[in-house]
């Protein structure tokens, strides 16, 4: 049951992926409003990260490429954390995506199941402790995510 559900997981998240990656060419300026001033090139690293999430996700549908994808998505939620950071600590940004501080200090929590969940993707046999803990988490994070895209 774990297992079919694994994959019914991996799916979901190929196509958040997808789709977030697509968004990042398709409505930069929402990225945009939530670069930190910090980083150069804002425009350039949006491109960037939206080419390696569709990349990601598509290589997390192939058993193959699967771990390579996991861990790629891992290091890709590590780069774009503090773009969640500034979101959280500009009223600026949160005035552009028309959210609260409160709204962005409750997504920054949700990187880490993100991240132990592409973990667990990328991993071909794990303990059944790990696969029950992250189809409990995936619940929760996946709902959270597709609340933000409604």
């Amino acid at each position: 049951m774990v297992g079919y559900f694994k994959s019914v997981t991996i799916y979901t998240f190929s196509l958040f992926y997808l789709f977030i990656g697509i968004k990042h060419f398709t409505d930069v300026n929402f990225f945009v409003s939530i670069m930190p001033p910090y980083i150069p090139f804002h425009e350039f690293f949006i491109y960037l990260s939206g080419f390696f999430e569709i990349l990601f996700g598509f290589l997390l549908l192939f058993k193959k490429t699967r771990k390579f994808a996991g861990i790629g998505l891992i290091y890709l939620l590590v780069f774009v954390f503090p773009a969640n950071v500034h979101l959280y600590l500009s009223e600026v940004a949160q005035n552009a995506l028309s959210i609260t501080q409160n709204d962005a200090l409750i997504r920054l929590p949700f990187q880490l199941p993100l991240m132990i969940i592409a973990f667990w993707h990328a991993e071909e046999n794990s303990t059944k402790f790990f696969d029950i803990f992250c189809s409990f988490i995936f619940i929760p994070t996946i709902l959270y995510f597709f609340s933000l895209a409604l």
